[in-house]
């Protein structure tokens, strides 16, 4: 289901809600229960293209640097399907 942010490597979620055809979720990547949403936040996203072509950056780090976060509390990430032509995963971090 979040086959075009897997190829690029950015997704690797605890929890992964469940997706359909048409499908807008919101789900954590931070799940060890000890966080707290920082004053700051940042966000990334890769999107991709009817499964073939996916572009971008979703990692933490790049979600980090467009907060200008200098450390990372906790991230979750959101997933919008449009029956696989169109994907999004955006990751957002949150921290100081």
């Amino acid at each position: 289901t979040v086959f075009c942010a897997a190829l690029c490597g950015c997704v690797s979620a605890p929890f992964f809600p469940p997706v359909g055809m048409v499908a807008q979720v919101k789900a954590p990547l931070s799940t060890d229960g000890n966080w707290t949403v920082g004053k700051k936040s940042g966000s990334a996203d890769v999107r991709c293209v009817l499964g073939l072509y996916a572009w971008g950056d979703c990692s933490i780090t790049a979600a980090a640097a467009d907060g200008g976060l200098k450390r990372v509390d906790y991230a979750d990430y959101e997933y919008d399907n449009f029956i696989y032509i169109w994907q999004r995963t955006k990751v957002t971090v949150y921290g100081e």
